[in-house]
């Protein structure tokens, strides 16, 4: 008896749903710092530095704004000035730790059950005044901080432990916030 049941549709859609929940992990050989506290992350972030993405393109005066919520992760709200139409866009989203919560690697979803990658690889863990993110593979790459500027001493920094991770640091947009 067939009840009409796509067999090749169902294997299809679970290998996605393999693929996607494997997609979350660090990149090879990247490390995500240990130590790291949800309570002292929460608040706004901005964006300094990122590596062109799709959902971010054209935008400008971009943060991130986190806040813990009731299921043991982070809510998140980004945030960015489209020059293009010039209006403000705001993406909502959830994140999740992948393992334990004092490691910097969660799972991040702005689009129902599909989640990316989100590990922090370098984090000022005395103040919380800047971090550095990527996502499931190296051509995702952020700079944040808790201020709309960073020192010159502290963004050579980052900039030199990325490139020296393997990030295309000479292909980075450093966001506009005036």
């Amino acid at each position: 008896m067939n009840f009409g049941i796509n067999y090749k549709l169902i294997a299809a859609w679970l290998m996605g749903a393999l693929l996607t929940a494997c997609s979350y992990q660090a990149p090879e050989g990247i490390a995500v710092v240990d130590g790291f506290d949800a309570n002292r992350y929460t608040g706004t972030w901005y964006e300094i530095a990122r590596l062109d993405n799709r959902f971010e393109q054209g935008l400008e005066k971009v943060s991130a704004t986190y806040s813990l919520n009731g299921e043991g992760g982070l809510d998140v709200l980004n945030k960015g000035w489209a020059t293009a139409s010039g209006e403000w866009k705001k993406a909502e989203g959830h994140a999740y730790f992948v393992g334990s919560p004092d490691k910097g690697s969660l799972k991040v979803s702005f689009f129902g059950p599909f989640y990316g990658g989100y590990h922090i690889i370098a984090l000022d863990k005395q103040n919380y005044r800047y971090v550095m993110l990527t996502g499931s593979d190296k051509s995702y790459f952020w700079i944040l901080s808790r201020s709309k500027t960073l020192p010159k001493e502290i963004l050579d920094s980052l900039l030199a432990q990325a490139q020296q991770q393997g990030f295309a640091t000479d292909k980075l947009i450093f966001v506009k916030q005036d």
